[in-house]
């Protein structure tokens, strides 16, 4: 093992431990944001749907009907919502970027002052922060990374991507709005709504604990708010279809 010149082992001077290297989530891209928000949903879309036409006691038939109508123009509205979004975020985006480098090509020494006055204003020396900051501007991509995050908030290198957070938005919701539909392939009346009813919850509670794990909150709060929020928009539908349905459709 190499050691240094005092005989300590290489890394661990004083008593300190080698530092590891930190891991972070991507939360900038928007494709995990896409999914998470897709499947919840999805799942809060459709089981207020399918409950709300099931409380108006129609056919099976006509709730799966239902159903199926409300995954496949659920999915491909919330695809097309965050391919546009994201869309415009991009575009915003890189125009800014364009500005920068523009700016960064004609005013190098504008921007060389504003970078250093950044530093200065978090505390690091002048003469230090001149030194560091000439260092980055002598390479034009550095200078543009460095520029932008420190003025704009922007990563140049992640920008997102639209068709990413399109087709996870549309499959996510997808995913999420199946859920409550299933018995109705298999079940009849308010037994395949009891298993709706079950299955709903059960999706709920699990999205809230990935939501709380994935954003490192507690699991138990974000499931018990997951599950609150959906049991009340179903209960609202469900009850709308009972009220309105049971004067206009015929039992099954």
């Amino acid at each position: 093992m190499a050691s240094t010149a005092e005989g300590e082992p290489m890394g661990e001077r004083a008593g300190v431990p080698e530092l590891q290297p930190e891991h972070h989530r991507d939360i900038q891209g928007g494709t995990a944001r896409a999914a998470v928000f897709g499947v919840s949903d999805g799942l809060l879309t459709n089981v207020s749907l399918i409950l709300g036409v099931a409380g108006a006691s129609p056919t099976s038939g006509l709730v799966r009907l239902a159903g199926m109508a409300g995954l496949v123009a659920g999915a491909i509205s919330m695809a097309a919502g965050e391919y546009i979004s994201m869309s415009a975020q991009r575009e915003l985006f890189h125009r800014e970027l364009a500005v920068e480098r523009e700016e960064l090509r004609r005013n190098p020494d504008l921007e060389r002052r504003e970078l250093v006055a950044v530093y200065v204003g978090r505390g690091v020396p002048r003469a230090i922060a001149e030194d560091f900051v000439e260092a980055l501007m002598r390479d034009p991509d550095v200078a543009l990374q460095v520029h932008s995050h420190e003025e704009l908030g922007i990563d140049p290198s992640r920008t997102g991507s639209p068709f990413g957070a399109a087709a996870s938005s549309f499959v996510s919701f997808a995913i999420g709005a199946v859920i409550p539909l299933i018995p109705w392939f298999f079940a009849t009346g308010w037994g395949a709504a009891l298993v709706s009813i079950v299955l709903g919850a059960v999706a709920a509670a699990a999205i809230g604990c990935a939501i709380g794990y994935y954003s490192e909150r507690s699991m138990v709060r974000a499931a018990l708010r997951q599950l609150l929020i959906t049991a009340g928009a179903a209960a609202v539908t469900f009850g709308v279809g009972r009220l309105v349905g049971v004067g206009v459709m015929p039992a099954s």
